[in-house]
């Protein structure tokens, strides 16, 4: 992104060129079946469409499937909440208190601590039955992960959803450290092996990935707040709001950005049916006006 962005400011050489040898990731090449679904309401729960906008950007109603049945539309909200600098430390010292190292585990990083603090309220929100299953999913950048590795300037999209699943009752029962901890064993698993088993899975029955792929009851999480997106400027200065598009959006995505207030708060955009986001707004202990 910062490479577009020199290119567009008009400069003539740019500070990270990209690598563009997609074929030392991986050299195969499979037939996509690419005919549209008999209902396309059954098969993927986004084709999100904005139909109210507030007046500061922040929140919007929009109309998609639900992520655990395609055959109804519920309205979503988006809303994005601004965890400042005191609010992101105290959630990784809480989820970090009762984690020692002398039981041999790793310290919980701001990623996995606020991740296990997102999914535990939005389940909660949800209200849902201590027997049904709630996944959180990550989409991880495998550049390290492969095997060879690749380096940063890999060009594209090298990345594979990361999935781990509980009951609803077992994750509000125990402490955040819970639920953390699940996300921490999934990520650290997700490995060079476990990467070309997932490929050679998907390489002998191909197929383009759904939003309802992203699991039951989800909070799937993308980007990340260590991308510096206010400090890229495409010719026009630098950005006065970031904020995902209207496409990649359905009921439990979330988006990390690096928080406008710079240092280490952080943006976390949210999409979910109405009725989950205003008791989610209502969470004192989810939002932590620090």
């Amino acid at each position: 992104m910062s490479s577009w962005a020199e290119i567009c400011s008009g400069s003539d050489t740019i500070s990270v060129p990209p690598f563009l040898e997609r074929t030392k990731a991986r050299n195969a090449r499979v037939k996509l079946d690419l005919s549209l679904p008999s209902d396309p309401r059954a098969s993927s729960n986004g084709d999100a469409k904005d139909t109210k906008a507030s007046s500061n950007g922040d929140t919007k109603d929009t109309k998609a499937s639900s992520n655990g049945d395609g055959n109804t539309e519920p309205q979503l909200r988006e809303r994005v909440f601004k965890f400042s600098e005191a609010a992101v430390d105290k959630i990784k010292s809480t989820v970090n208190a009762n984690n020692p190292p002398s039981d041999g585990s790793k310290p919980f990083t701001t990623f996995q601590s606020l991740s296990a603090h997102i999914w535990r309220h939005v389940t909660q929100a949800r209200e849902l039955k201590p027997e049904d299953y709630t996944v959180y999913t990550v989409f991880a950048d495998c550049r390290k992960r492969v095997d060879p590795p690749m380096p940063d300037s890999y060009f594209g999209n090298l990345i594979q959803a990361v999935f781990t699943v509980t009951a609803a009752g077992l994750l509000l029962a125990h402490p955040v450290q819970f639920g953390a901890s699940t996300i921490q064993k999934a990520i650290e698993a997700h490995d060079a092996k476990a990467i070309e088993n997932r490929n050679s899975e998907w390489e002998k029955a191909p197929k383009i990935f759904q939003y309802k792929d992203a699991g039951v009851n989800c909070v799937a999480v993308g980007s990340s707040p260590r991308f510096k997106v206010y400090d890229v400027d495409f010719g026009f200065g630098k950005p006065v709001v970031v904020r995902s598009g209207g496409n990649n959006r359905f009921d439990g995505m979330v988006y990390l950005y690096q928080g406008k207030s710079g240092g280490r708060s952080i943006d976390v955009e949210i999409s979910l049916e109405a009725g989950a986001m205003e008791k989610l707004e209502k969470d004192q202990e989810f939002l932590l006006n620090v």
